[in-house]
Parts: structure tokens; C-alpha cells; sequence
């Protein structure tokens, strides 16, 4: 029987399609599950007529497999990973793959592709996006880890990825856990994206009264335009979901919203390398609230719920300015997340392609959309930018929209109608382009209780003062601020 090109372990609903993806593309796989029955169930079923290898050990997975070889986990990340590549190692030899799937927390990828590397071994830790339908027809994929393994991975990768104007949504994104890392940061976009529409949701169902029918058809309608997106569109599906009452479905959902990390894991990152990564961590939290379900149904009835009586105005004017919103806000979202992956970068030492990475996320990922055409416009012009709303397209587009920007959070506060993702992207938008801001005033208060001084605008950057604001205090300042 001829080899297989690759392995692949876990046979949950993105192993499996991964799999049948990889067969259509011509690539011969050979598969292993820990509960070994579902490797029978996956040939007779979804995998029947295929060339596909099924088997029962890790010793006939590796056996099955050409040299060298290549074994893809697609397994819950964390501990099940190392269990997994601690079996493998003993099996394989010197320039065999090791492949991790799944989202595993970079610096997990970091440590293994550095341990399997004494080894002999290569390592890749490679963030997937698109769902089920993504890992069936095309995923985005984003590797990171050992470069040599790349070119051995790199054909059936681009191959099974997703394609935009004929290029692969799959490039080597760079050393280490760089490839977990990008993928971390897609999904707190993702978290923000979310959120933004969610947002956008409740303004016009609470404040401007609108029908679920009405809700569809605005947000098929902005999918025509910049907001062209995956999620865009299937906020305009699920709204004329009804339930077998005729009621619209969504209404019957329960207001907790769930999380796997990655959000969070975004935040601490953003925290831990000084990035004000505002509205993901918004997001984030809202996620949180949201899961206070009996204690918000306790605190409802003892602080009162504000009633919400739709505005009589101009319904298309506000509907304009809750559009303007989401743009705009969505804007901020992706300039933080590039942020946050440029300071990364920068202090991992990684060479990231910021262009390069907005292409992989222009198909078949969760956060798919137009305008990430415009983000890789952006950095091809200037690899080196600061901040995408420095870029000439996207500063004029947030100036465009900010007057109804501000007209939908002016709303949202007024109806008492919670939008702290739109809040803090303005926020931000206005402090990031504040020449002065009020923390002269904080660091005075530092240095008065701490003595941890401060720097004058009348003095060259890097000369530190304290002074004794009591009179009685002493002289000796504390060691200088990090800004």
C-alpha cells in the first residue's frame, strides 16, 4: 500500500474535515483517534471511497506514514498536546513534523518547538480559522515554529487553504509562536467584531424599535457595502431565523455568552506588553457580565430596568450613525490587534508581514471581510506604520464617520442601552490623537504619594524630578516610571 503524506490525530468535526479537505486536494492522509472506534466510523462514513488510511496506533500511524514524516494534531490544546507529542517522539526520527492545530497559547508553541528541536525533531504550531465549513472548503492557516519544517508542509497547507483572488490564505507567519500568536489575536479581533454587532443589534432593537424582518434586511444591506463580511452576513441569516412558532429564533437564546481563552489570552498579552488594547478587552468583559445572568435578573429588579420607548426621529438618520459606528469602531479594533502584533514583534524578534496577514484573513477565516484588502493596502504602502488610522484611507474613513459615531453612543447613553465596545474605540480615537492628555496630573499624584517623579515639558525627555509637595517630605525620589 502506498504511504501517506501526512497523518492527522483527532477526529473531531475540524480533524475530520481537515482530512476530507486534504483527500480532495489529491493528498493522501492517514488518521488516528484515542478512541479508535471513531476512526472506524469516519471510514465507513464521511471518508467512504476515499483514499484515506485508517488506524488503530500510534506505531501504524507512524509506519503508514513517507519519510519524512508529517503528523498534525488536531487535539484540545494544553496538556492532551504534550501528552500526544511525548508518544509521538519515541517513533519518530531525526527531520520528522510535529504539527499542533489546534489554539494552543503561544508560548506553549515557543517551549515545543524549542524542546522538539534538541530533539531533531521540527515543530509547527499553526493557528486555523473558518470553522467547520473553513476546515472542509478552505480555512485561513497561519504557521509559526521550526522554518524548516515549513517547506516540507508548506504544498498541501496552500493547497487546502482557503484562496483570494488565486492566492493561498496560508503564508509562513514566522519563528517560534509566532503562527499561535497571530491566531490568538485573530480571535480576540473576532471577540471585538462580535460584540461591535451585537452592539449595533441593540440600539436598533431597544432604541429605534425595529422588527427582527427589519433588523435582516438593514444588515444584508450593509453587507453590500464596507461592511462586507462573514459576520455581517450571518448576523443577517440568524435575524430571519424563526422558531417553530414563527417567533423570531434569536429571541429564545439565552443571554450568556460563552468563551474558550483566546479573548483573554489577547488581553493579558496586551496588558503584559503595555498595548491599550481597549475594545477587545471590552469585548472580553462583556462576555463576563453576561454570563452574571441570575445576578443582573436580581439587579434588575432591585435598580429598575430602564424602559426603553424608541426615539421619534429619523430612523434612517440614526440607523446611519449606528453604520457609522460599527465602521468605525471595527477600524479601531483591527488598529489595536495590529498594535499589539507589531509589540510583539518587536520584542520576540519576530519579522511579521502585517500585509501578508491581512491577506491570510481575507478568506476563509471568522473575521473575513472587504476591507482587509484595504489593511493590506496599508502596509504594503508603509511596512513600517505606526497605526493603521495613520493610514490615508482609514483616517479619512474615521473622520467620515465620526459624527455619527458619536450620535450612536450619545443614543446608546441616553436610552441607557450598554455599548461599551463603540464607547471605548471612541475613547480611544480621542485620546490617541490627544497632543496632551490629564496624566501630568497623575503623575504629579504618583509623585506626591510615592515619590516616583516625573519628567518636565520644559526639559529634554529622560531627566526625571520629584518634588516635595508637602514641605516636610524628603528629598530621596523612588526609582523612576516606565512609560
Amino acid at each position: 500500500m502506498p504511504k501517506a503524506d501526512i497523518g492527522l490525530i483527532g477526529l473531531a468535526v475540524m480533524g475530520q474535515n481537515l482530512v476530507l479537505n486534504m483527500a480532495d486536494k489529491g493528498y493522501r492522509v492517514a488518521v488516528f483517534n484515542r478512541t479508535t472506534g471513531k476512526v472506524d466510523e469516519f471510514l465507513e462514513g464521511p471518508a467512504q471511497g476515499t483514499s484515506i488510511i485508517g488506524t488503530h496506533s500510534l506505531e501504524e500511524l507512524i509506519e503508514a506514514l513517507e519519510v519524512p514524516r508529517k503528523v498534525m494534531l488536531m487535539v484540545k490544546a494544553g496538556d492532551v498536546v504534550d501528552r500526544f507529542i511525548d508518544m509521538l517522539v519515541p517513533l519518530m526520527s531525526p527531520g520528522d513534523v510535529i504539527i499542533d492545530g489546534g489554539n494552543s497559547h503561544y508560548p506553549d508553541t515557543s517551549r515545543r518547538t524549542a524542546a522538539l528541536r534538541e530533539k531533531g525533531l521540527r515543530f509547527i504550531g499553526t493557528g486555523i480559522s473558518g470553522g467547520e465549513e473553513g476546515a472542509r472548503h478552505g480555512p485561513s492557516i497561519m504557521p509559526g515554529g521550526d522554518p524548516e519544517a515549513w517547506p516540507l508542509v508548506k504544498d498541501i497547507f496552500q493547497a487546502i487553504a482557503a484562496k483570494v483572488d488565486g492566492a493561498p490564505c496560508c503564508e509562513w507567519v514566522g519563528p517560534d509562536g509566532a503562527g499561535h500568536f497571530v491566531k490568538m489575536v485573530h480571535n480576540g479581533i473576532e471577540y471585538g467584531d462580535m460584540q461591535l454587532i451585537c452592539e449595533a443589534y441593540a440600539l436598533m432593537a431597544s432604541a429605534l424599535g425595529l422588527s427582527h424582518d427589519e433588523m435582516h434586511a438593514t444588515f444584508a444591506e450593509w453587507n453590500k457595502g464596507v461592511l462586507d463580511s462573514y459576520l455581517i452576513e450571518i448576523t443577517a441569516d440568524i435575524l430571519a431565523k424563526k422558531d417553530e412558532d414563527g417567533s423570531p429564533l434569536v429571541t429564545k437564546i439565552l443571554d450568556t455568552a460563552g468563551q474558550k481563552g483566546t479573548g483573554k489570552w489577547t488581553g493579558i498579552s496586551a496588558l503584559d506588553l503595555g498595548v491599550p488594547l481597549t475594545l477587545i478587552g471590552e469585548a472580553v468583559f462583556a462576555r463576563v457580565l453576561s454570563s452574571l445572568k441570575d445576578e443582573r435578573v436580581r439587579a434588575a429588579a432591585r435598580l429598575g430596568t430602564r424602559t426603553h420607548q424608541p426615539v421619534q426621529s429619523d430612523t434612517k438618520e440614526l440607523l446611519d450613525a449606528i453604520h457609522d459606528a460599527l465602521y468605525a469602531s471595527k477600524i479601531i479594533s483591527y488598529a489595536q490587534g495590529f498594535m499589539l502584533m507589531r509589540e510583539a514583534a518587536r520584542e520576540q524578534g519576530w519579522n511579521l508581514h502585517y500585509g501578508e496577514i491581512a491577506l491570510m484573513w481575507r478568506g476563509g477565516c471568522i473575521i473575513r471581510s472587504a476591507f482587509l484588502g484595504n489593511i493590506k493596502t496599508a502596509f504594503d504602502d508603509n511596512p513600517q506604520l505606526e497605526n493603521l488610522v495613520l493610514d490615508d484611507f482609514f483616517s479619512k474613513a474615521l473622520k467620515d464617520a465620526e459624527q455619527g459615531w458619536r450620535k450612536a453612543v450619545v443614543l446608546s447613553v441616553e436610552q441607557g442601552i450598554p455599548t461599551p465596545a463603540f464607547a471605548s474605540a471612541l475613547a480611544y480615537f480621542d485620546g490617541y490623537r490627544s497632543e496632551r492628555l490629564p496624566a501630568n496630573l497623575l503623575q504629579a499624584q504618583r509623585d506626591y504619594f510615592g515619590a516616583h517623579t516625573y519628567e518636565r515639558i520644559d526639559k529634554p525627555r529622560g531627566q526625571f524630578f520629584h518634588t516635595d509637595w508637602t514641605g516636610h517630605g524628603g528629598k530621596v525620589a523612588s526609582t523612576t516610571y516606565e512609560a
